[in-house]
Order: C-alpha cells, then structure tokens, then sequence
C-alpha cells in the first residue's frame, strides 16, 4: 500500500502569534503544509490526514479542500483535551495538549496502511518524502520503523543556536540513542555544541531528527496501550505530554521494535517565531528560481 502523510497541525502558535500553519510563505500565498503535501505527493502518497482543532476546521477546510482536489485523498481528524479513553477524564485546570502520540492516535481510524509524520510548520525537502516512500516500499517488517535523518550542518541556523537531536545508531543504521543537544552552532566557521561552558566540536554531518518519521499501521496499537499506561501514570497532572518518539525510544530499548536511520541530504527549515518568517521565504524563493517548485504551486 501506498503511504499516508499525517500533519500534526493542532498547535496554537502561541510563540508565533497566530497560526503558523497557515501562514503565507511563497509568492502566491502558499504555506509550509503546501509545499509538503506538494512534495508528497510527487513521491506518491496516496492521502494526506491533517490532525487539528476543531475550531479552526473551516480555515483548514477552505484552504485546502479545493486546491487539493482530485490531486490526493483528504481527511480531518481532531485533537482535543476532552477525546480520551472511557473511564479518564481531563483534569481540573489542565490546558495543555497531551502531546504528540495523543495527536497520533487521533488518526487511528483514518489510516489504513503504512504512514509517515510530519510537524506542520517545517519544510522537509523532496528528498526526504522519497526516501521514506522507497522505506515503505522495501521494509517488510511490520515492526520495523524509519526516521529521516538530517546532516546537521542542513538544519542549523545562521542566527543563534538549535536545539538538536543528535542520533546515534549500529553498524546497520538502527537507531539506538538520541541525544539531545540542547545549544548547537557555528563558532569560528566550525560546529560546535555548547555544554556546561565548555564547546565539543561536531563534524556537521551527524544525523539529526527533525520529526520526519514513518511507521506501519500496526504502531497504533503500541500508541494505545503506550497512553493508556501514560493516563494511569500521569494523567492527573496539568502539564504531562505523551510523546510518540519516547515510545519508540522504550520499544527498542525493549527490543520490541527497530528504527532505520533514512540517511537524507535534504535541507530543512521551519517557523517557530515571526523573525523566521523572511528567512523561509527567501529560502522558497531561492528553491523556486531553482526551478524545484513551480512559482504557483497549484496552477
């Protein structure tokens, strides 16, 4: 079967002021999410599932219905802090979304076959949507899981550092750590990480994740059981998130599961404050002069 992209596109944009995920970056309007469905599908995905909320569905709706017709299967699916299991409730004074694996199961019915993850608000690359396709097409191993993996010099910022996800992995290209690094940049033209005032220089070719994952359908009964444990464990606090990458992380150390680190040379970059805005838009641009884009996107 031919993969499903799921969008996590339920944030708020509290730290952007408003919502990122639809906010115009190239020259005819378009907004990150348009250039990933674009690239997905050019890799041949079948169907793109948007998780967001149900109170800004119409804007989803209205942006994307009509230009992604006939082009490739769409469906909305829900996060809110009310759709949990029976017998758990939300609790009193609790705000926060329950993270990134509850955004996932909010898909469970939606997808049918093999699918791959993605944060709405950062550009991935052609490359990578190809790389987790031919993933797809090869692995046959329903418990076998594949992460894109950035060189890091392709992920870093000219203007400050990053917080990265340094992977390591086996002889075979298997994930077996992440670490994180929570100050990463340039010093003196090399890369470097800062920690505990001392820096440790990087080649800039490590593998990073950003987020980019694909999974066989049957990972929904692991996100399930995983947050029925999380609710019984820490259901009751205010600010307790279930994250679908620490899941992972459990499972191969449980040797439950395996992830292929997906070796891409695809650049990313992303949106988190309004001062990254001219940055992704000269860096569309440049990619449209590049003739890697058409200037309208959906003519």
């Amino acid at each position: 079967m031919k993969p499903t992209l799921l969008v996590l596109a339920a944030g708020m944009g509290s730290r952007y002021g408003g919502l990122k995920q639809l906010d115009t970056l190239g020259p005819n309007g378009e907004s990150i999410i348009d250039y990933s469905v674009y690239d997905a599908i050019q890799a041949g995905f079948e169907k793109v599932v948007f998780v967001i909320r149900q109170s800004f569905a119409d804007q989803f709706k209205e942006r994307f219905d009509p230009k992604l017709a006939g082009k490739i299967e769409v469906e909305y699916v829900y996060q809110e802090l009310g759709n949990l299991p029976e017998g758990f409730s939300v609790p009193e004074g609790r705000e926060k979304p329950w993270g990134t694996g509850h955004a996932m199961l909010m898909a469970k019915d939606a997808i049918k076959g093999p699918f791959a993850i993605i944060n709405a608000d950062d550009f991935y690359g052609r490359e990578a949507y190809q790389t987790v396709v031919d993933f797809v097409e090869n692995s046959k191993d329903d418990n076998e899981y594949g992460m894109v993996g950035y060189a890091l010099d392709n992920t870093l910022s000219e203007h400050g550092t990053v917080s990265r996800g340094v992977c390591e992995t086996d002889a075979n290209d298997n994930l077996v750590n992440i670490i994180e690094r929570t100050k990463i940049g340039y010093l003196d033209g090399k890369v470097v990480y800062w920690e505990d005032d001392k820096t440790t220089e990087l080649t800039g070719k490590e593998p990073v994740s950003m987020n980019f994952w694909a999974f066989k359908n049957s990972f929904f009964k692991a996100l399930e059981d995983g947050f029925l444990a999380f609710l019984k464990e820490k259901g009751t606090e205010l600010k307790s998130e279930f994250y679908f990458n620490a899941l992972v992380d459990k499972m191969i150390k449980a040797d439950q599961a395996s992830t292929k680190v997906l070796s891409s040379d695809a650049k990313w970059f992303g949106v988190t404050y309004q001062e990254d805005k001219p940055i992704v838009q000269q860096s569309l641009n440049s990619l449209i002069e590049k003739g890697v884009y058409p200037a309208n996107l959906w003519e």
